[in-house]
């Protein structure tokens, strides 16, 4: 029944019907002449189709009432996209180590840098979906890696969950940040480092983690067989660990031959050496594995960290000073960007480059902006750095290697050194 326009909102009534086997009218709360009461016919058993549906109608009039339409408010991508770029805080030695005790503040900071993801529809990659370990976590369009394979045109077979990921004061492809690699993307995995001539790998994840995370994508030592037995639960990573080969065997992953030809365990890390070749051109890859980083959690020791991070900046720099002695075929190495995964290639792998970046800040020029890192970080690649202890812990770690640096600088200074010992003192019972 329609209301009329002219009659009080608070005098005007509101009429229900109700459809569950009767068409008799409910009186309003004033009826004037209720219709008689009559029974209706027996209506046979209602099917399903005419059960769809609401059971309860309602008809309202509501034109007198002069609302102006809601409409949902989100932030434009043009807002936050100048978030990432203008967004800075940089931090002396002591600002830092103050800042890394202030959890509120910085769960607060965090919270505020916008997280980039890219949607399912701005990829314009037909079946990248099977390539894809997370649906959700998608490399940006601007700065993903394509492969360009020789052999075959670009199109989907082109694609890797993966980007470049600008370094220390910029620099352009300094690092590729990527997911781990499945079954069916080992041989793309490969044609990525062979393509972008990278010479390091940096892995921060298991194999396993109550799910897959990464598939075993490069040969391992013999001694290193019940390690991956362990992590492995099921038969078919038993299997996959009874089949490690001698050291130096060789081994097919996609089109590649490669095999180990040096493997040294560190504090927390092992290192591998890989060579790879395909045809007749041989390369040399130097594989870091560190496997003591749990999924959205932290490590239990920063040191181990930072002296991860430390061994690859080394060999980084030993690649550009001087070309190997082995007697590898093909272009110098060294020029390629360093390689890091985790799984989905943005919690671990983003705390390990923002930690390599602000080293070399902290190294340079005595401060460290990791609000900016970061920042920079998910423009490349959406969501790095997926939690707040995670981002927590990027500013522990960074104020521990502070410390570090302050320490050997002030070595042979001793008025210093007592002075950096008492601030340490201070920060630990702040602690």
């Amino acid at each position: 029944e329609q209301l009329r326009p002219d009659t009080p909102l608070y005098n005007q009534t509101v009429m229900m019907s109700w459809s569950l086997g009767s068409s008799a009218p409910i009186p309003a709360e004033k009826p004037v002449t209720p219709p008689p009461l009559t029974t209706p016919p027996r209506k046979s058993s209602i099917r399903l189709q005419e059960r769809r549906g609401s059971n309860l109608s309602l008809l309202l009039d509501v034109s007198t009432l002069g609302a102006e339409t809601v409409c949902s408010v989100s932030t434009p991508k043009e807002v936050w996209l100048q978030l990432l770029h203008t967004s800075s805080r940089p931090l002396a030695h002591a600002q830092l180590q103050e800042a890394a005790s202030d959890t509120n503040t910085l769960n607060a900071e965090y919270q505020k840098i916008p997280p980039n993801f890219v949607d399912a529809a701005d990829l314009d990659v037909p079946g990248h979906m099977m390539k894809d370990r997370y649906k959700t976590i998608l490399p940006n369009p601007e700065s993903r890696v394509i492969l360009k394979n020789p052999e075959e045109e670009l199109g989907p077979s082109g694609y890797i969950n993966a980007n470049y990921i600008r370094g220390y004061k910029g620099a352009p492809r300094a690092y590729i940040a990527t997911q781990g690699p499945m079954l069916h993307t080992v041989g793309d995995f490969w044609d990525m480092v062979w393509q972008e001539r990278s010479s390091i790998i940096v892995m921060v994840t298991k194999l396993k983690e109550n799910n897959e995370k990464c598939e075993p994508y490069w040969p391992q030592p013999r001694d290193k067989t019940e390690q991956v037995k362990e992590e492995d639960e099921d038969q078919e990573g038993e299997k996959n660990g009874r089949r490690q080969e001698e050291e130096g065997e060789m081994r097919q992953f996609g089109r590649f031959l490669m095999k180990v030809k040096n493997s040294q365990e560190r504090d927390g890390f092992i290192i591998t050496d890989l060579e790879i070749q395909l045809l007749s051109e041989r390369r040399a890859v130097r594989h870091y594995w560190f496997s003591s980083w749990p999924d959205h959690h932290v490590p239990e020791c920063i040191v181990s960290l930072l002296r991860l991070v430390e061994d690859v900046e080394m060999h980084r720099k030993s690649l550009k000073s001087s070309p190997s002695s082995e007697p590898i075929t093909g272009p110098v190495p060294g020029s390629g960007a360093v390689i890091i995964h985790c799984s989905a290639g943005i919690g671990r792998t983003g705390c390990f480059v923002a930690s390599s970046i602000g080293c070399q800040q902290l190294r340079e020029t005595g401060q460290v902006d990791i609000l900016e890192t970061v920042c920079q970080l998910r423009l490349d690649r959406g969501g790095m750095i997926q939690t707040t202890e995670q981002y927590q812990f990027l500013y522990s770690t960074l104020a521990q290697y502070s410390l570090q640096l302050q320490h050997q600088q002030n070595q042979n200074n001793p008025e210093d050194q007592v002075g950096l010992q008492l601030q340490n003192l201070q920060l630990q019972n702040n602690n």
